[in-house]
């Protein structure tokens, strides 16, 4: 299978552009991106980013408040604190040889990095090579990392794998089955997330009176520290 699958990858791979570097700050900045976020969506917001904050030393000294600006659209902005406190963390610090002594930084991730950009023989597992793994059987090694990821993401989707392109389908036991979603993510229209999401959006425009702005929301993002309210007055953090 190993082989097959690298066949196919050498003809059908992505174009992405962090896949172009070895840059661990480059990949890192990718892989955080990628999380909740397709990689269509990424890809020009990974390559503004890059050409705004091109070092973790560069992010670490940005304004929080722009970071926040740069992030939104995005979605799940507590990533993007947590990216800078990682960028942070390196800037004073180093790389750790473990990387998930960085702020937000969890066993993925830092597999993904260690992979990519450190040359570390580690499968980094996402959801995507999780499903081929399970599905075929077949555990793969490091080499076959982002060949599982597109075959993931383009082929062995969620519910209804695309047997009849997978390179794996001939000696794959789940072959022409269906599968019900793990879960079902919740509606985004009209949920407390949209509320936070536009009341930031709205306090990333201007600071704004608190009596103007969904209460509740900024609550929840203060808690996360996305925003300060000082003298009835919200804005982003400096």
């Amino acid at each position: 299978m190993r082989e097959a699958l690298l066949a196919w990858y050498e003809e059908r791979r992505r174009e992405l552009p962090w896949r172009e570097t070895r840059d661990p700050y480059a990949i890192l900045v990718s892989e955080v991106m990628l999380q909740q976020t397709q990689a269509a969506r990424v890809v020009p917001r990974w390559i503004a980013w890059l050409e705004r904050w091109p070092t973790a030393e560069s992010l670490a000294a940005a304004p929080t408040g722009e970071v926040i600006r740069e992030w939104q659209g995005l979605g799940y902005n507590r990533r993007a604190l947590s990216l800078q406190r990682a960028a942070r963390h390196v800037a004073e610090h180093g790389w750790p040889e473990d990387l998930t002594r960085l702020p937000g930084v969890g066993r993925y991730t830092a597999d993904a990095v260690g992979c990519f950009a450190v040359g570390r023989q580690v499968l980094p597992v996402d959801v995507n090579v999780r499903r081929v793994q399970e599905r075929t059987g077949e555990p793969f090694d490091h080499t076959c990392a982002q060949a599982l990821m597109d075959l993931g993401a383009t082929v062995c989707i969620a519910r209804i794998p695309r047997c009849g392109d997978c390179p794996l389908a001939s000696a794959c036991p789940s072959r022409g089955r269906r599968f019900e979603p793990l879960r079902r993510q919740s509606t985004f229209e009209g949920s407390f997330r949209q509320r936070r999401a536009q009341t930031l959006r709205l306090v990333a425009e201007q600071p704004r009176p608190l009596a103007s702005l969904d209460a509740e929301a900024v609550r929840a993002l203060q808690q996360d520290e996305l925003v300060l309210v000082e003298d009835e007055l919200v804005r982003l953090p400096a």
